[in-house]
Parts: C-alpha cells; sequence; structure tokens
C-alpha cells in the first residue's frame, strides 16, 4: 500500500476541534480526502473487513476502529521512513 504525503500532512494539520479525522478533512483538501478515502478501503481489505463504497453501517465499532488504527498506524510508518531519509 502506499501512503500518500497529502495524507501525512491531512493528519498532522488537520483544523478543527481534533475529535475526528473524517469530520476535519471534509472542509480539506479534496485530493487528500480521496487519498484518505482509497486508503481506509485498502486497508480494510488488507485487514478482511467488508467496506464497500457508501454507507457502511453494518460494520461493527470494533471493525471500524482496526481500519482507522491501522490507518495511522501506516502514516505513522511512512513518516518515520521520510524523516529518516532527510
Amino acid at each position: 500500500m502506499v501512503v500518500c504525503n497529502i495524507c501525512i500532512t491531512i493528519s498532522y494539520k488537520s483544523k478543527g476541534d481534533g475529535n475526528n479525522m473524517t469530520t476535519n478533512t471534509k472542509s480539506g483538501v479534496p485530493e487528500a480526502r480521496e487519498a484518505l478515502n482509497r486508503m481506509k478501503h485498502e486497508v480494510a481489505s488488507e485487514l478482511g473487513i467488508p467496506m464497500k463504497q457508501g454507507y457502511n453501517g453494518d460494520l461493527t465499532s470494533a471493525q471500524n476502529g482496526y481500519v482507522g488504527g491501522y490507518m495511522v498506524k501506516k502514516m505513522i510508518e511512512a513518516q518515520e521512513r521520510q524523516m529518516a531519509g532527510k
């Protein structure tokens, strides 16, 4: 999976109350929102979670939490690799 720099940037520089990355990115850069959405579906696929386009209210909070947590882990790893290369 490729983690783009725009995803990392949006995760560190998101605006709003800081409670929810999804809420914060809705007013952000459309390309970042699209990249995060693609990443979310890639991660769900890797984890075997049946996430689909659109409504996913049938997924448990644990399933959604795994996806979000794994996304954060991937973004942190990518940032660490980028910083180590500088």
